[in-house]
C-alpha cells in the first residue's frame, strides 16, 4: 500500500458511499483515463469481467471464434467459453514473448479459406511487455477484425511513447493483488468508443432498463467495483510510475548480477518500448547451464523463497484439449518452449535489496555447486 488509501476508504465510509458506485468510483475512473490518454474507462470487479463485457459488446456469441494469445493466464480466455464462443490459440515469438504475427497471419489465412473470420482477437502484454502492436494491428486491420487488448500485466508500459493497452478498440487492465497496483480485486475496461463503454457500464450493473420498477430486456452481470475498493485504487494510481521505477530497478539488478551466467537469457525488451517489467523472466537452457529450471525451483524453495514457472501455455490445458493452435513456426512452438525453460523470479515493488541478494545468492550458489561437480 502507498499510505494513503486509507484517505480513500475514510471519505467512502463517512459519506456513506460503501456500494459498487459513488464518486470513488468516478474519479478513479476519470484518473485511469486520462493516465492512459483514453477517452472513456469502466471500472468493473476484475480484468476477466472486462475481457467478458468486451466480448459482450463485440457481440461474440455461441458459434464464433477468437483468437487468443497462447502463452497466457486462462482468465484471458475463458470469458470466450462463456460466451459459447471457441478459442483459437496463436502462439508467441521469441523477441517480446507475445503474440506471433506469422502465427496469427497463418491463423487469418485458414479463417479465410474456411469461410468464417474471428469475431476479435485477444493480443496478451505478458509480463508487462507489449506484443508487436504495429504488426498485429496491421494484419487485423487488413482483416477487419477489432483488438481486446489483454494488459492485465502491462499499466505503466509503453509502446513507442503510447500506454499499453490503448492500442485495440478496447483495452484491459487488472487490480489482482498480485499486479503493479491492486485494489484488492478490480480491473478496468478502456475505450476511445465512449457510447460502448456507457454499455458496457450498463451491462455490468444487470442491465436495468431506465424505469421506476426493476426492468431487464437483455441478459446484464454484477461486474461493478466497489467504491471502497476504487479508493484504494487511486491512491495506488497515484504511485504507479513509482511502483514502474522499482520493477525495473530489481529487473537492473537481476540482469547485472544473473546475465553473464552460461544458458541464462532474460526476458527481452523490444525497441522502443518500456515494460513495466512487472515479473522479472528468464529462460535457462539446460544444456549450457547444467541447471534445470526444476532444480532452480527447488533451491528456491528450500531457501523459502517462491518462485514459478512460465505460464503453461493455453492450448496445453486439459480444459482446452482439442482446440486449434498455430505455433510460430511450422515446428517450433515458442510458448511450449518458454513454459519449459521459464521462470519468474521474485519481483514485488517492495522488495528490498537484502531480499534480492538472498535471491541472487541462492541462483549463484545453484550454478557454483553445478560448476564444481563437472
Amino acid at each position: 500500500m502507498s499510505g494513503n488509501e486509507q484517505k480513500y476508504i475514510n471519505d467512502a465510509f463517512e459519506t456513506n458511499w460503501i456500494a459498487p458506485l459513488g464518486p470513488n468510483v468516478d474519479q478513479f475512473e476519470k484518473e485511469l483515463a486520462r493516465y492512459v490518454g483514453v477517452n472513456e474507462a469502466v471500472a468493473v470487479s476484475s480484468g476477466t469481467a472486462a475481457i467478458h463485457l468486451a466480448l459482450s459488446l463485440l457481440k461474440v456469441n455461441k458459434g464464433d471464434k477468437v483468437f487468443c494469445s497462447s502463452f497466457t493466464f486462462i482468465a484471458s480466455a475463458n470469458p470466450i467459453i462463456y460466451q459459447g464462443a471457441e478459442p483459437i490459440f496463436i502462439d508467441s515469438e521469441p523477441e517480446t514473448w507475445n503474440m506471433s504475427p506469422q502465427a496469427l497471419e497463418r491463423a487469418f489465412q485458414d479463417a479465410v479459406k474456411e469461410g468464417q473470420l474471428p469475431k476479435a482477437v485477444i493480443v496478451v502484454n505478458l509480463y508487462g511487455q507489449s506484443a508487436k502492436m504495429d504488426e498485429i494491428l496491421a494484419i487485423c486491420a487488413h482483416y477487419d477484425v477489432p483488438i481486446i487488448e489483454d494488459a492485465a500485466e502491462s499499466l505503466g508500459s509503453l509502446y513507442k511513447g503510447k500506454p499499453s493497452g490503448t492500442f485495440g478498440k478496447f483495452g484491459v487492465y487488472s487490480f489482482n493483488g498480485n499486479k503493479i497496483i491492486t485494489t484488492s480485486g478490480g480491473g478496468m475496461l478502456v475505450s476511445n468508443e465512449v457510447e460502448s463503454l456507457h454499455k458496457a457500464r450498463f451491462l455490468a450493473t444487470q442491465a436495468r432498463d431506465q424505469a421506476p420498477h426493476y426492468q431487464h430486456s437483455e441478459l446484464g452481470y454484477n461486474y461493478r467495483l466497489s467504491n471502497i475498493l476504487a479508493g484504494i485504487g487511486r491512491a495506488q494510481l497515484e504511485i504507479l510510475e513509482e511502483r514502474v521505477v522499482a520493477r525495473r530497478r530489481i529487473f537492473e539488478r537481476y540482469y547485472e548480477e544473473l546475465a553473464h551466467l552460461p544458458g541464462i537469457t532474460f526476458m527481452p525488451e523490444l525497441e522502443q518500448t518500456r515494460s513495466n517489467r512487472w515479473l522479472t523472466a528468464l529462460t535457462i537452457d539446460e544444456k549450457a547451464a547444467g541447471v534445470s529450471v526444476q532444480q532452480l525451483l527447488e533451491a528456491l524453495i528450500a531457501d523459502n523463497i517462491e518462485a514459478r514457472p512460465g505460464w503453461k501455455p493455453l492450448h496445453l490445458q486439459p480444459v482446452f484439449s482439442g482446440m486449434k493452435y498455430y505455433s510460430h513456426h511450422n515446428k517450433q512452438s515458442i510458448s511450449e518452449q518458454l513454459f519449459t525453460n521459464g521462470i519468474c523470479l521474485p519481483s514485488g515493488s517492495n522488495m528490498n535489496e537484502e531480499d534480492q541478494l538472498r535471491v541472487l545468492n541462492c541462483i549463484k550458489e545453484l550454478f557454483k555447486q553445478n560448476r564444481l561437480k563437472n
